[in-house]
């Protein structure tokens, strides 16, 4: 028994199979080619599963630690302990779990020396525990252990250690690249390069689909596209019951794709990047962003946690329903017509190996010309092969199997062309002018947009759109605009909303590409989801080590407004907010000290006050994010934060390439050498010299 019998038309019998009625059921598409809709709603469950969950920071867990453990016997030979707590554990521990142990009575300021080893869970007991040394102690840790009254805390992480959680748990999940669909999309890459002259690395992925897409000609569009699989669904849903605004099959817009395709590589030229309006994946992904990460964040973390939307929201909201909305045109229409991602494949179809052929016993039914999504095939029923996606509906219809999908070059049994008549010919003289007309348009409405948007960059306030803090890792912001594709990936990736699109208040430019808010939250020192996201390497994918080295921007006191240095009240809000990140870029000065009648600082007056310590500060807005918290919301003692985050000439890294790390270290010693000159100096003068410069 043969495979078509469920899936195909008996060809004994003349009725379809079982399977076949039961997908004629849901449509007419999923009868007739249903290894392509398999294939097709494999890939947007595969998209929904990158961006929904891969992408999703919050599956992460950060490092579980366990306070208040005493110890109860320690075996000084063999580091074996035992430990008792008042209470149960709230994170249970189980046998054979490694943890670091920590002597949390030891002050860190005065003795650095807390780390007690590595130890194995041996037992577990409700409110007792066994341990035993997972690699071999040192003496001075056996000491300590056998000196040591606790309290003790156990910790997943090596103490000290930075947290990770959040890159931890991307890299976890990622058995498919996050951004897969991003560089699958060639317009996405070419038109990034062209307008960065540079080397994008998702130039490999598109150009790999593209060499798939020899084979199967336009295959991306007819089994890939996860845009294309929502147009399709908005039509079945919508378009096939809205008929009012239908159109003709033919029209100007029939070779739009093609017109817009050439307007965004012109303006890639022009260093102007549009593919982030046009281009398939980005349209799509962004809607998500837009869309299905503010459903998300509500039904699983609370509507509270979900930002505030603006004007570039809206827009982008509105290209997709206008995208959707074509539909109501003519099914598919989008698809067929207008999308530019598809014109790239449509040329690629010009060096094709396979091709949809039509054999001599076809009986002119038109079936595959009512069911073909595309308009691929002409009135006498051969293929218009820019337009053919290898969907295979007009082969699953076919009552005398006419149709098969072989090489380009098969030439057995063919059916006549012209038979009926198309009405269609090559190229003649209206023909040329309409397409020269329409590529010069085309051209002309690329230069003009490029020309249009640097203008009105030009006219934006320089404290709004040259200020931008961009996400830690970016590329030089002219660089930076030439390749950000607004995809909206790095808005999923972020942890807690730190990335936000920029509106139109900050250009046309700057539209819906990232960047950092502070005022909503601070950057994650665990995370560097931004970066390993994107997918055209706007923002580095770097390191965690080398994430935290990058300055992203500075933060700046007010002393104005800041509460101590204005002499109202004591805070210190955001030096503990960096200090517990780890950075401890700020750090306490006396102000407003009073004097005693000799002119000496009284001790203790005045209010210790915040300074920043720039080589120190990467500008994550920890401090900033604080500050608008407790002082401007809660308590409402200030109007806007007292410290904010601002980028510029000076306050910003923004590495095309290079070490982070490399360069805070030759800061250090840049610095050490200044100040090592500035004692030379002062010591040549007074005759003295400290011993170490001796």
């Amino acid at each position: 028994m043969r495979l078509h019998w469920f899936l195909a038309s008996q060809r004994g019998a003349g009725r379809p199979g079982w399977m076949r009625r039961t997908l004629g059921r849901i449509g007419p598409t999923w009868a007739a080619s249903p290894l392509r809709r398999l294939i097709q709603a494999l890939c947007f469950v595969t998209f929904v599963g990158l961006f929904c969950y891969v992408t999703w920071p919050y599956t992460a867990r950060p490092a579980r630690t366990w306070h208040g453990w005493l110890p109860v016997e320690v075996d000084a030979e063999t580091g074996e302990v035992k430990l008792a707590a008042e209470a149960s554990p709230a994170e249970p521990l189980t046998p054979e779990m490694l943890v670091h142990v920590v002597d949390a009575g030891v002050d860190e300021d005065v003795d650095e020396g807390g780390d007690l080893g590595l130890f194995a869970v041996r037992r577990v007991g409700e409110k007792e525990l066994e341990l035993a040394p997972a690699e071999p102690l040192t003496p001075v840790q056996l000491d300590k252990l056998s000196a040591s009254f606790g309290p003790w805390m156990l910790s997943e992480t090596e103490p000290g250690s930075w947290p990770s959680h959040y890159a931890d748990s991307l890299e976890a999940k990622e058995k498919l690249p996050a951004e897969l669909f991003l560089i699958l999309d060639p317009l996405v890459s070419i038109s990034t390069a062209i307008a960065a002259r540079c080397w994008v690395w998702s130039l490999g992925a598109a150009g790999a689909i593209l060499l798939v897409c020899i084979l199967i000609p336009r295959g991306f569009c007819g089994y890939v596209c996860p845009l294309g699989t929502l147009v399709d669904l908005f039509d079945w849903a919508v378009g096939k019951r809205v008929t009012w605004f239908r159109v003709a099959a033919g029209g100007w817009w029939v070779h739009l794709k093609y017109y817009l395709l050439l307007a965004t590589l012109v303006a890639s030229l022009l260093g102007v990047l549009l593919a982030g309006f046009v281009a398939a994946i980005p349209v799509v992904t962004r809607a998500f962003a837009f869309l299905v990460t503010p459903l998300e964040m509500g039904l699983t973390r609370g509507w509270h946690q979900i930002p505030a939307m603006g004007a570039g929201h809206v827009a982008s909201i509105g290209l997709f329903l206008v995208v959707l909305g074509l539909g109501l045109l003519r099914p598919r229409f989008w698809c067929k017509y207008v999308c530019p991602t598809g014109a790239v494949f449509s040329v690629g179809n010009l060096f094709r190996l396979t091709e949809r052929k039509v054999e001599s016993t076809c009986v002119r039914c038109k079936r595959c010309v009512e069911i073909c999504p595309f308009d691929a095939i002409k009135p006498d029923f051969t293929t218009r092969t820019a337009d053919c996606t290898f969907c295979q509906a007009c082969g699953g219809v076919c009552p005398t199997h006419s149709i098969k999908f072989v090489e380009r070059w098969n030439r057995v049994d063919l059916k006549a062309a012209g038979d009926p008549p198309t009405g269609e010919t090559l190229m003649g003289r209206r023909g040329f002018l309409s397409t020269a007309v329409g590529a010069m348009a085309g051209a002309a409405g690329g230069a003009g947009l490029a020309a249009g948007i640097r203008l009105l960059d030009g006219q934006v306030d320089g404290s709004t759109a040259r200020a931008i803090v961009r996400p830690p890792g970016s590329v030089p912001e002219q660089e930076f605009l030439q390749l950000c594709v607004r995809c909206g990936e790095c808005f999923q990736a972020c942890p807690n909303d730190v990335l936000q699109p920029a509106g139109l208040a900050h250009g046309l430019d700057s539209l819906w590409t990232p960047r950092v808010v502070a005022d909503w939250s601070g950057c994650e020192p665990s995370c560097a989801n931004c970066g390993q996201v994107c997918p055209t390497g706007a923002i580095r994918a770097l390191p965690l080590e080398e994430k935290r080295a990058a300055r992203m921007g500075l933060a700046v006191v007010n002393r104005e407004t800041c509460l101590p240095h204005a002499a109202r009240e004591d805070c210190r809000l955001c030096v503990d907010e960096c200090a517990t990140a780890g950075y401890r870029a700020i750090e306490f000065v006396r102000v407003g000290a009073q004097l005693d009648p000799f002119g000496q600082p009284i001790e203790e007056s005045g209010f210790l006050a915040p300074v920043v310590l720039p080589e120190a500060c990467v500008g994550c807005g920890l401090c900033q994010t604080r500050c608008r918290a407790i002082n401007v919301k809660a308590k409402g003692l200030l109007a806007e934060s007292a410290i904010l985050v601002e980028a510029g000439e000076g306050k910003e890294d923004r590495l095309t390439h290079g070490s982070y790390l490399a360069l805070r270290q030759e800061e250090r010693r840049q610095k050490e050498a200044e100040q090592r000159k500035l004692l030379e100096r002062s010591g040549a003068e007074s005759g003295y010299l400290p011993d170490f410069l001796d």
